[in-house]
């Protein structure tokens, strides 16, 4: 999506900022609307901290972080080291290459294949794809305010593509809590690319406690 209002800093070096913010290496370089106080990489839920998982319990969704959904060997950065992107005038050829670029490194973000199958409990917000008499029938859950909507989409293994058992009655940045079965499986929709599916037992308000 493209990115309005920004500032002197070139767009290229507002998405590296955000590619990166997706992964929680650092924060994210908001261009647009400012996403709800203390919205950070590593808080993204914004003043609503995410509580510390529970011990896992047999027959129990494992409650995750969405930082165990990126590999640890992965750097997005790495094709991107000693570049000075903030150098780039937007009108610069390079910086349009840069852009593509970058766009082709987010969509093909690796998933962590140790979290195949898995049945996971994780917080985010809505980015609705399909509803049906008010509710929402499909969607896609981001880890930070406005993604998708407001600001580029992160990258795939930051995107979980949901699929609830039954419609939810949400609206687009609700914060919620997603139960149900992960999958590695990639999914092309017109908000984002998602590395992630998830068949959701369960799609309910966040409150901010543990389960």
């Amino acid at each position: 999506m493209p990115i309005a209002h920004t500032t002197s800093k070139s767009k290229a070096f507002i998405r590296l900022s955000m590619l990166l913010a997706g992964t929680g290496l650092a924060a994210a370089a908001w261009a647009v609307e400012p996403a709800p106080k203390d919205t950070t990489a590593t808080n993204p839920l914004g003043g609503k901290a995410t509580p510390a998982a529970p011990k896992a319990v047999p027959g129990q969704p494992r409650q995750i972080t969405w930082e165990e959904l990126v590999p640890k060997d992965w750097d997005p950065a790495k094709e991107f080291k000693g570049m000075d992107l903030s150098a780039l005038d937007d009108g610069d050829p390079r910086a349009n290459e840069m852009l593509m670029k970058m766009q082709e490194v987010s969509n093909n973000a690796p998933t962590n294949p140790a979290m195949n199958g898995t049945e996971v409990r994780i917080p985010g917000f809505i980015v609705p794809l399909e509803e049906a008499k008010g509710e929402v029938t499909e969607f896609l859950l981001v880890p930070y305010f406005g993604a998708c909507i407001h600001t580029p989409p992160p990258p795939a293994n930051q995107i979980l593509h949901v699929v609830p058992q039954k419609g939810a009655k949400f609206r687009a940045m609700d914060t919620v809590w997603v139960t149900g079965k992960l999958q590695t499986l990639r999914n092309d929709s017109m908000m984002g690319v998602s590395g992630y599916h998830v068949s959701a037992t369960s799609v309910t308000k966040y409150t901010g406690g543990a389960k």
